[in-house]
């Protein structure tokens, strides 16, 4: 029902032997499912030492025999997929349904990242005389050190894991503490699947020390994190005193902007799909609703009927169509946003915390919240989805460009020209036009202003593992 968790280091799994262990929790049932092993200096210095020397040797290896080893480790967990998806499940409380399509993205990614390295090409540029060659290089930057947040332990490791490994990086995973069971089940498809020891290192403990640990180190040469603004930035900041290369995939608060020449039903519909997928903890989901007035009161209709159909209930039953939250923080989170003496507009639906065991919220829509409420500055990053109205173009482009975030927008309408003005005026590293289209393996994933740096997917994600190195022959 749910793996044996551990740590892994130089090829080896790592368990108890005196090391400080922390329970997992079911979300749906507060109960505990395992315990997680805490790294130790040690390990982590082992960890380090492994990736050092590891990267000597990994980084000769012809990018068509890393490709054998990534799609022999997407083919076995290709083959454990039921099962991976329930231990998602068990620990981070999606239902199994997105749990199982997570596994088959986590598939996909490695994949994609095992053709993609064999496509890491440099280039000749033609010299100036007829005597000179000039080469660029691509060349791996080094040692990495990752870490992947709690809402998707399958795909973000995976992102990760494979990037590297692809571009011939070795790589240490620091994966989320409340969600381990889903990495340590990748990790070990990428053993199985015949990797070379020290090349992959898997770790958990006190996320602040294990950071500075890593980080801090001469060894580790790039830097890769998904999660908050405030996080994304401070280590940032640590791996600025080495010039360490760093990609950051940080927090965002989606507008989603739906025009008068939009269908309100269909826009509805779809939106609310996006929503409350994984309890809304997403952080692309659309979190702030914009709807031109003339549609607002079909809008909000279609939207509080599509909201009522969702069955909230533990991921593991079949009739549920959405889980609880991931933690006990959460719960709290959506409390304060709902109870922010600043918020105004009016609850249509839920606001309150439901059932007798299980971190479980009821989706929620409030109408018309201040522009000033935290709701509406804040991304809630849970099922609290606020709507409000807006007169033209102008206005509404400018609502979503007010906050210092950047990462995904959407957009409705029938109209190609809104389309196009709006996909240029709106300030986000990416924009779906009547769809939830985005993040897909062979796309770019990053985003702009305090979203973060860098990319993770497509061709741009193996370039943040990759030096470009000059040559010129004579």
């Amino acid at each position: 029902m749910y793996p044996e968790l551990g740590l892994y280091i130089d090829g080896v799994w790592l368990r108890g032997e005196g090391r400080v262990a922390e329970p997992v929790i079911n979300p749906a049932t507060e109960q505990p499912i395992a315990d997680l092993w805490h790294a130790t200096d040690a390990d982590l210095e082992r960890a380090l030492l492994a990736a050092k020397r590891s990267f000597a040797a990994w980084r000769k290896v012809s990018p068509y025999d890393r490709s054998r080893i990534l799609r022999k480790a997407a083919e076995i967990l290709r083959s454990r997929r039921d099962d991976v998806a329930l231990t998602l499940t068990l620990e981070q409380g999606k239902i199994l349904a997105e749990s199982r399509g997570e596994v088959d993205a986590a598939v996909d990614i490695i994949e994609w990242a095992a053709d993609e390295g064999r496509r890491a090409y440099g280039r000749v540029v033609a010299g100036r005389t007829s005597d000179i060659r000039q080469l660029v290089v691509p060349e791996p930057v080094g040692p990495a050190a990752a870490f992947t947040p709690w809402n998707f332990p399958a795909t973000t490791p995976a992102r990760k894991i494979s990037t590297a490994l692809a571009a011939g990086c070795p790589i240490i995973i620091k994966a989320a503490e409340e969600t381990p069971g889903t990495c340590v089940e990748i990790v070990r498809a990428f053993d199985e699947a015949g990797l070379p020891a020290g090349v992959l290192n898997l770790v958990f403990g006190k996320p602040a020390y294990i950071s500075e640990k890593l980080i801090g180190s001469p060894i580790i040469r790039k830097i890769s994190f998904t999660g908050s603004v405030p996080v994304g930035k401070h280590l940032t900041r640590l791996a600025a005193d080495g010039m360490k290369r760093v990609t950051m995939e940080l927090g965002g608060h989606s507008p989603a902007i739906v025009f008068a020449d939009a269908d309100p039903v269909q826009a509805a519909k779809v939106l609310v799909g996006g929503k409350y997928r994984n309890a809304g903890q997403v952080c692309i989901a659309p979190s702030r609703f914009y709807v031109e007035k003339n549609i607002e009161d079909a809008f909000v209709s279609a939207f509080i009927a599509e909201t009522k159909k969702l069955k909230l209930g533990d991921g593991t039953e079949p009739s549920s169509t959405m889980g609880p939250m991931a933690n006990s923080r959460r719960l709290d989170a959506m409390d304060s946003f709902v109870g922010d003496p600043t918020r105004g507009g009016d609850i249509l639906l839920g606001g309150a915390r439901t059932g007798n065991r299980g971190y479980f919220f009821e989706p929620t829509i409030i109408h018309r919240p201040s522009d000033e409420s935290r709701l509406m500055r804040e991304e809630p990053f849970g099922p609290v989805a606020p709507v409000c109205p807006f007169d033209d173009f102008d206005e509404v482009i400018s609502k979503a460009n007010a906050l210092p975030y950047g990462l995904a927008a959407y957009v409705f309408t029938s109209s190609t020209k809104t389309a196009l003005a709006a996909s240029d005026e709106i300030e986000s590293g990416m924009v779906a036009v009547n769809s939830l289209s985005m993040t897909l393996t062979e796309t770019p994933m990053g985003g702009v202003k305090d979203s973060g740096q860098g990319y993770e997917g497509g061709i741009e994600g193996i370039e943040g593992y990759l030096n470009r190195k000059f040559i010129s022959l004579m």
